[in-house]
């Protein structure tokens, strides 16, 4: 159904539609967000890990607050897994979420934002005083246009910044990653204060500088030397890999905005063991399997740094892609990603939307089988199945293997045609299959 809606009625009476939606669930509840310090979290990778470490910075620093997320949604004390199968919610869910955070008493909220929220209006009524933009690359590709026309989706949070509401003593501050190369062009947007993260050592003028440096990357966690405006202090994280050291940072760089001591974040951060569905770790039998939300090249390529750190004998990965639309174009790079670093790839059924769910399979497969090495029904299996293909990859795994299972992360759904959800847990589905293959009963 709404594929059909998008189908035949005119962009710009659709646009008209969710923006007066926007402003109607915005009325009904108050302006819930004048009566909050609103962060928004928005960027390609990362948005996730980034809202969830700031969430715990600033509860470590006193200030009560909720966040919403790809996979939780907190508010105080409560903690619900996102199950809605969207990373922001429709404008009434999201006012009514805002709404509540008011009256459980929290003083911030995070709310991470996405292109596709954005060209929906969901931000509309929400008076951001600080937005974070994490990095840039192709996402999304063929619902926005272009990859020029969802980077203008994202600076749009940007640009109307100093638009929106303003709050007694709370400047409207960006935090932009310096070492993006689209950096210049949110930073071109206007502002009370404007803050930039580096790993490099980049900084831009007019910008207030926060830095990592000496990082220290192992199989166990990962460290470096954090600093701003001359202090400086160690920072210890249980989180693998490069890219949680530039989650950090940008989560860091917020927090100093909104006046963290740099103790503190060091103190926050040093307890996090682990994000839902972001590089988490079961194992059993000596085999150690991983579920990662990994979905785009990136995010992918980023996801192999961390296993080449780990030590292990064989890589078994369990993948798809996302129908309904979503950038197709990258179906058979994933698919060539996963041939040429794993030495077995399971290719089964992810989110096919309205889509047939094999014809998805088979241009992810088309990927893997560029691989030289590959051949199916060798070391390339095609099932349909999610729970069997996990079961696969599992039997093949022997003590000393890694089995990456990437795509839906913490997702609580599958969906299929007409939207309709099934529900679904990627943990949970590793959990039953080691469980079943090392059972000692």
């Amino acid at each position: 159904m709404k594929a059909a809606i998008r189908r035949f009625v005119p962009r710009a009476a659709l646009s008209r539609y969710h923006r007066s939606l926007a402003e109607l669930a915005t009325r009904w509840y108050g302006h819930p967000s004048r009566q909050l310090v609103v962060i928004g979290v928005t960027g390609t990778s990362g948005k996730t890990t980034v809202s969830l470490l700031l969430h715990r910075m600033l509860e470590q620093a006193g200030n009560p607050t909720a966040v919403a997320t790809t996979a939780l949604f907190v508010v105080r004390d409560r903690q619900t897994m996102n199950d809605r199968k969207m990373t922001m919610l429709g404008r009434f869910g999201l006012q009514r979420w805002l709404r509540r955070a008011v009256r459980a008493g929290c003083t911030h909220v995070i709310v991470e934002t996405t292109s596709e929220g954005i060209a929906q209006h969901r931000h509309r009524g929400i008076d951001y005083d600080l937005v974070v933009l994490t990095n840039l690359s192709p996402e999304h590709i063929e619902s926005h246009g272009s990859f020029a026309a969802y980077q203008a989706a994202k600076e749009k949070l940007f640009h109307g910044l100093t638009l929106t509401y303003r709050k007694r003593g709370v400047p409207k501050t960006m935090v932009v990653n310096a070492d993006d190369e689209a950096s210049s062009m949110f930073l071109r947007h206007a502002a009370d204060r404007y803050l930039t993260f580096s790993m490099q050592g980049k900084t831009v003028a007019a910008a207030e500088a926060v830095l990592a440096t000496k990082i220290k990357l192992s199989a166990t966690g990962s460290s470096f030397l954090l600093s701003h405006g001359g202090e400086q202090t160690r920072v210890e994280l249980q989180l693998l890999g490069r890219m949680n050291v530039e989650n950090c940072l940008a989560a860091a760089a917020a927090a100093v905005a909104l006046g963290v001591p740099l103790e503190v974040i060091a103190e926050a951060v040093a307890g996090v063991t682990g994000v839902p569905g972001r590089l988490e770790f079961m194992a059993a039998g000596g085999v150690t399997a991983i579920v990662d939300y990994a979905f785009h090249a990136k995010a992918m390529e980023e996801l192999y740094a961390v296993v080449d750190q780990l030590p292990h004998r064989r890589v078994i990965h369990v993948l798809g892609a996302t129908g309904g639309g979503r950038d197709r174009a990258r179906r058979p790079v994933l698919g060539r990603i996963a041939g040429e670093r794993a030495d077995d790839v399971v290719v089964t059924n992810e989110d096919p939307y309205d889509e047939d769910p094999l014809h998805i399979m088979d241009e992810v497969l088309v990927g893997v089988l560029e691989i030289s090495s590959k051949h199916l029904n060798e070391n390339v299996f095609r099932i349909f199945d999610r729970a069997q293909a996990i079961a696969k990859a599992v039997s093949l795994a022997s003590a000393g293997d890694i089995v990456l299972v990437t795509g839906k992360g913490s997702e609580q759904a599958i969906v299929v045609a007409g939207g309709r959800k099934v529900p679904w847990d990627d943990r949970e589905a590793v959990r039953l299959a080691l469980a079943q293959r090392f059972s000692t009963t």
